[in-house]
């Protein structure tokens, strides 16, 4: 699946129906970047890796494989943020909260969902330095980091909660990664 395919319309229907949220929604075409873009419609929003609405009942999508899916509320506005490691280097979370903040009000809550772990993420010297971040060890002793706390630290005095689910080792998600599988998680956020 590519991006802009965010599941059949079927089962898109399914899961909005469990929610009690609209069954047409808006995604981006994610790049690992740091681009925002700010939605009044569904649909695709372009290339970006933050998504926003100040719109109440549109969901925001955000598609994940072993990268952090972030959602961002305020009371006003809700933003999704797909946060790999180039991402979260260039700083695309601060930027969402800046963007939210400026579009509808800061952010006072977000949620990190399932992504690779520290456990898992075994990465060399330039994804370190890159980020800025103490390094962590994987499970079999290799050099890694991580990236919910990363994700975290760039939403201060934000009210975080977070899955700290690895995507890599639970085997209910889909992990590039461990099989390089074209599969994705798909978060959604609305206001």
């Amino acid at each position: 699946m590519d991006d802009g395919d965010l599941s059949t319309p079927a089962d898109r229907q399914l899961v909005a129906r469990a929610l009690g949220i609209a069954d047409e929604w808006a995604w981006m075409h994610q790049v690992h970047g740091d681009g925002i873009a700010t939605v009044d419609r569904p649909g695709p929003a372009g290339e970006a890796d933050a998504l926003m609405t100040a719109v109440p009942g549109l969901p925001l999508a955000v598609r994940t494989a072993d990268c952090v899916p972030v959602v961002m509320h305020s009371p006003e506005a809700v933003a999704v943020v797909h946060a790999g490691w180039r991402g979260l280097a260039s700083g695309v979370i601060g930027r969402a909260v800046a963007a939210m903040t400026q579009l509808a009000g800061t952010p006072t809550r977000a949620a990190i969902g399932p992504s690779i772990g520290p456990c898992c993420y075994e990465v060399g010297e330039e994804v370190t330095t890159a980020l800025g971040a103490d390094a962590s060890t994987t499970t079999w002793g290799t050099t890694s980091v991580d990236l919910w706390s990363t994700a975290e630290s760039q939403m201060p005095g934000v009210d975080v909660w977070r899955a700290d689910l690895c995507t890599h080792c639970e085997t209910s998600f889909h992990s590039y990664r461990q099989s390089a599988t074209a599969l994705r998680q798909t978060t959604v956020g609305w206001l």
